[in-house]
């Protein structure tokens, strides 16, 4: 379970980020599934599917001071990207009591001052604040993802979010409010992390209007 993420390979890949990410995977671990964050067959997977995954879009939000992670759950990608982003404000965006309560532990335990938890849906704060970038993990379709993120989204930023790799199939049932919201055309990226770990998919929308 532990032995990809101890090897070189992943201590190389996070660098001085390591020993952060790596006590944020043993929270995980020790809590995740018996707190409802994350199901008992993907313990054994937990550096592969989910925190190397969740490392995938960092490089894509390189020119991002502000992101907010929409429906954070147990803080997959957002607190992956807080801990590799020190210099970025992160806003952990999430409904449910009991997964603020955990991200406002995984905050406090890892000293994150970098990140701010909201409680609540994504289309509660549109005018509340904007951001740089807006990104999300496995929360719903591209059309309702572009109706309820893009409006926290500053023009000229972007939502950044990790897709399934069929993602292409939900761009016609998106197109019409992809135009409501003033996006550009969706650009479909490789997310790459270290050799041997699947190539996740990254999508990237800009806000031009």
């Amino acid at each position: 379970m532990e032995t990809l993420g101890r090897s070189n390979a992943v201590r190389e890949y996070f660098g001085d980020r390591y020993d952060t990410v790596h006590r944020y995977a043993q929270m995980l671990l020790d809590q995740g599934e018996l707190r409802g964050l994350i199901g008992p067959r993907e313990m054994p997977r937990l550096w592969e599917r989910h925190i190397l995954n969740s490392a995938a879009v960092v490089p894509y939000l390189a020119e991002a001071r502000s992101v907010a992670d929409v429906g954070s759950g147990a803080g997959l990608p957002g607190v992956v990207v807080a801990i590799m982003r020190p210099d970025a404000e992160v806003l952990l965006v999430e409904p449910m009591e009991r997964r603020t309560t955990w991200l406002l532990e995984v905050v406090e335990e890892l000293e994150l001052s970098n990140v701010v938890v909201k409680r609540g849906r994504a289309e509660e704060y549109g005018g509340a604040f904007e951001v740089d970038a807006v990104t999300s993990r496995a929360v719903g379709a591209l059309s309702k993802l572009v109706r309820v993120s893009m409006p926290l989204v500053r023009v000229g930023g972007e939502l950044v979010l990790l897709k399934g790799r069929n993602v292409r199939d939900e761009f016609d049932a998106a197109r019409k409010v992809l135009r409501k919201f003033g996006a550009g055309d969706p650009e479909v990226l490789p997310g790459k992390t270290i050799e041997g770990v699947e190539v996740t998919t990254v999508l990237r929308v800009e806000r031009r209007k």
